[in-house]
């Protein structure tokens, strides 16, 4: 299971609502250290599948939600539980710890 898009109208039914743990990377295209941990992300999607879930969140296209969450930086990784969020990683990082990261954090 890859990484998913998320967009302003999507966020509530599939980060807020989810079963499961969600992880919102809150990146844009232009930034190189987002593009950095893209495919780390898409590794550890695909590892920890039914554990969490991992989507996108492109801050450029969508504001509405990077404005509600106080994003100023990015890459910004944002852990939500049960429509909470409850975690939050700021800036790239290696794969191992960002598995670290999620798995406490789950």
């Amino acid at each position: 299971m890859a990484t998913a898009k998320v967009s302003d109208s999507t966020f509530q039914s599939e980060v807020l609502n989810s079963a499961e743990p969600v992880v919102v990377d809150f990146w844009a295209e232009w930034c190189g250290p987002c593009r950095a941990i893209g495919p780390a992300l898409e590794e550890i999607s695909e590892e920890l599948a039914g554990k969490v879930k991992i989507v996108k969140l492109n801050v450029d296209e969508n504001p509405e939600t990077a404005t509600k969450f106080g994003i100023s930086a990015i890459p910004m990784l944002m852990m939500f539980k049960g429509g909470e969020h409850v975690a939050t990683q700021r800036g790239a990082a290696p794969k191992s710890k960002l598995v670290s990261w999620i798995e406490t954090s789950v």
